[in-house]
């Protein structure tokens, strides 16, 4: 009845996760969701009223799929300064980041086709990739990025369609790659004719340090396909974003789109050029970086304080996630059920490792949770891993 693929289609954990934590009383840090409470609403609420005041039935009639021209042009001009070397042809709006994975799947990925990712990996790509049959090779990641010294060896061995890739912030684990990376990465790209998909959500939600500059910049587009969202930065029921890379595959990435949802929404578009053009945006975004990376220090104390020293984790400069690591021999899904006993919930690590491993890490989401509601969900976790490992009387350390 169903086509092949679909035999090994999986719901994602995640997701399933997010039914568990409605229920009342529940601290959840595992939902990877922006702040609700940092939506502009009286901007967006303007923006609307202007749009359709100026633009009336024209921005909720059908348009052109790349995409409304204006919003392609201010995104154009985003790009790190690099605008003069493309035009709005190598820019197209999609519906969230997501859609852009799976229209990428579409045109690269065949039965069998090797992908290399990192390990781990953002879940929503490896579902994606998986959903048309691709072999997923995992490359190993440390503090700074994916390791381009493995990376060199795997592609000795074998070559795959794309490395698929966050620079910034990285969803599970926080990481960035750091900026020597970028740089090699790009030269291996070169020497290898190497096609690599730049996925970059959280790169404006800088705490600490320089913005860095994107693979796609650093390279005048060159051989990558850069990702980025406005979900994180404005609100993601919009559902606007965009994919950015050579005009041969936006063209190719047009057509795709053409068979999946004929373009992305008239209104969302116009809603979003109009809040660009209001000069606000760039207020907004000050606004979240201060307000998650406060939430990002609190959880940072509240692990020092409650969790048990044999665990550790790592201190992200931006984004949503925190990475940890804990005690030897946990099985993080088999904690996460303890913990939903005492309402609060994480999302277990191993579900982003292609290769099956990190059974004993997880993710957690700070962006999402009031300062009152990291402190006790922390202490909560805590308390379920001292009930059951007797680790009460050791000292936390940090790792990375």
């Amino acid at each position: 009845m169903y086509a092949e693929r679909i035999k090994e289609l999986k719901s994602s954990a995640i997701r399933d996760i997010l039914k568990l934590t409605a229920r009342p009383g529940m601290i959840s840090l595992a939902g990877g969701l922006p702040a609700p409470e940092m939506f502009p609403l009286d901007a967006l609420q303007t923006a609307t009223a202007q749009v359709l005041s100026r633009y009336g039935s024209t921005a909720l009639q059908y348009s052109i799929t790349e995409g409304l021209i204006p919003l392609r042009e201010k995104i154009l001009k985003n790009l790190n300064g690099n605008a003069a070397h493309h035009t709005i042809d190598n820019v197209m709006i999609t519906q969230g980041s997501q859609q852009a994975l799976e229209l990428l799947a579409k045109l690269f990925i065949d039965k069998g086709t090797l992908v290399f990712t990192e390990n781990p990996s953002y879940l929503g790509a490896l579902q994606a990739f998986r959903l048309f049959q691709a072999r997923i090779a995992a490359i190993p990641s440390d503090e700074d990025g994916i390791r381009t010294d493995a990376l060199r060896e795997a592609l000795r061995r074998q070559k795959p369609a794309f490395l698929y890739i966050m620079t910034n912030f990285q969803n599970p684990t926080g990481v960035s790659l750091s900026l020597d990376r970028r740089h090699e990465l790009l030269e291996i790209a070169k020497e290898h004719e190497l096609l690599i998909i730049e996925d970059d959500p959280y790169g404006e939600l800088v705490f600490e340090g320089e913005k860095l500059p994107s693979l796609y910049s650093l390279g005048r587009g060159g051989n990558v396909v850069y990702l980025s969202t406005f979900s994180k930065t404005i609100a993601p029921g919009l559902r606007v974003a965009f994919a950015a890379a050579s005009s041969e595959i936006i063209g190719k990435l047009t057509m795709a789109k053409q068979g999946t949802d004929l373009q992305t929404n008239t209104l969302g578009q116009y809603i979003v050029n109009e809040y660009l053009e209001s000069g606000r945006h760039q207020e907004h975004i000050d606004l979240i970086r201060r307000t998650y990376g406060a939430r990002r220090d609190c959880m940072l104390a509240a692990l020092k304080k409650h969790l048990p020293g044999s665990t550790t984790w790592n201190r992200p400069r931006g984004g949503m996630f925190l990475w940890l690591a804990f005690p030897p021999g946990t099985d993080s899904k088999d904690l996460l059920l303890r913990c939903i006993e005492h309402n609060v919930a994480f999302v277990p690590g191993q579900e982003f490792f292609p290769d099956g491993s990190g059974a004993h890490t997880a993710r957690l989401n700070f962006s999402n949770a009031s300062l009152e509601n990291i402190e006790e969900g922390i202490r909560r976790i805590g308390a379920v891993l001292r009930d059951t490992a007797g680790h009460a009387e050791e000292q936390p350390e940090m790792l990375l």
